[in-house]
């Protein structure tokens, strides 16, 4: 009876995994249960600093609209501004607010005119 030989789905495992970390160096590039260690860190590594991300650009567009508004006495603060948009039902979100506290401060002293 011939020799079979045995595998090819974890072969092909193997293979998958070491594509995911063709960049790096040493056992990490060739022992597959390093490898797996690796992708596993990696891809809790990426989720988490998406949600970090998100949150990091939200802190970057108040900072901006924080410094536009107390330089240029538009607002006392960024919270009055906040609260009086949603006091008045103006859906603006802080990207957009942002923009237009950088790019076209008219628009911002608009806003302000409409809320007083």
């Amino acid at each position: 009876m011939p020799r079979t030989t045995r595998g090819s789905t974890a072969q092909k495992r193997r293979a998958k995994m070491q594509s995911f970390a063709s960049g790096a160096r040493g056992a990490h590039s060739t022992l597959s249960r390093v490898i797996a260690q690796e992708i596993r860190r990696a891809l809790a590594s990426a989720h988490r600093d998406r949600v970090r991300q998100k949150r990091d650009f939200r802190r970057l567009w108040i900072t901006r609209l924080n410094g536009v508004i107390r330089k240029n006495a538009v607002f006392n603060s960024y919270s009055q501004l906040i609260y009086n948009l949603y006091k008045e039902q103006l859906v603006l979100n802080r990207k957009m607010l942002a923009q237009m506290a950088i790019s076209n401060k008219n628009c911002l002293y608009t806003i302000y005119s409409y809320l007083k």
